[in-house]
């Protein structure tokens, strides 16, 4: 039976499901939060249940302090996850940042001899041996304005938008800090499939790169491009929601 009563900041469940097949679990990119997800439910099988993360200091977690440890994101995370992947069969979807959070929760949760996802969805983020050379979570405001620009997906009457930037910027400081100062340990490869996204215009990610997700697996790996740039599914999530389908 499905337990109703879990619930944790953590995760958000834009609509809940009584007993899912199977909960696709996303991690949103640097400055996002839950809601990047809330519309992925209406292209998704009933008996599938979207659970999305929602890190500290945003959104509805607006007033907590943001996370920038690495150590301190994924234990408390493990923690919310906890009662959640223990009900029934899961996968993981992340992109940008978000991807990177996912391998290393599946990395913890196998340490930890805890259920692990069926399939690991990564999307627009270059593997994690290979690190990071363009810094800028100590770059001025002005630089990461135009780095959100570059990406997409921010409205440009929001960019614009002084008090929002208050707000904004330091939540995309404390994510760029987490995603510039990781800090790679080998281990052993995966033992489920792998699936990596990215769009074709996308500046963070090329498609050598994206490639390289293939030896963290002993799987399957599978590789796919999407029209558009960094923020590719934002608007128009289906193309890759129907993509994901396949594969479960």
């Amino acid at each position: 039976m499905n337990n109703t009563n879990i619930s944790s900041p953590w995760i958000k469940i834009f609509q809940p499901c009584p007993q899912p097949k199977l909960r696709l679990f996303c991690f949103h990119p640097s400055a996002a939060g839950a809601t990047l997800f809330r519309f992925w439910g209406k292209y998704l099988p009933s008996n599938i249940e979207l659970c999305a993360i929602q890190l500290p200091g945003r959104e509805t977690r607006i007033k907590e302090s943001l996370i920038t440890k690495w150590d301190d994101l994924l234990s408390s995370l493990i923690q919310a996850l906890s009662p959640f992947i223990e009900e029934y069969p899961f996968v993981f979807f992340g992109h940008s940042l978000g991807a990177l959070i996912s391998f290393e929760i599946v990395r913890k949760l196998r340490r930890e001899k805890l259920p692990i996802p069926e399939y690991l969805f990564v999307c627009g983020r270059r593997p994690p041996h290979i690190p990071i050379d363009n810094l800028r979570h100590q770059a001025p405001n002005d630089i990461l304005i135009s780095t959100l620009r570059e990406y997409g997906g921010t409205p440009e009457a929001v960019l614009q938008n002084q008090e929002l930037m208050k707000l904004f910027l330091p939540v995309l400081r404390a994510d760029f800090t987490l995603n510039e100062k990781y800090i790679y340990f080998p281990e052993a490869p995966l033992e489920f499939p792998i699936v990596a996204f990215r769009g074709t215009n996308d500046m963070e990610v090329n498609l050598q790169k994206l490639s390289q997700w293939e030896q963290y697996t002993i799987s399957n790996f599978t590789l796919h491009e999407f029209s558009g740039g960094h923020m590719f599914f934002q608007k128009e999530p289906k193309t890759l929601i129907e993509k994901i389908l396949k594969f479960l």
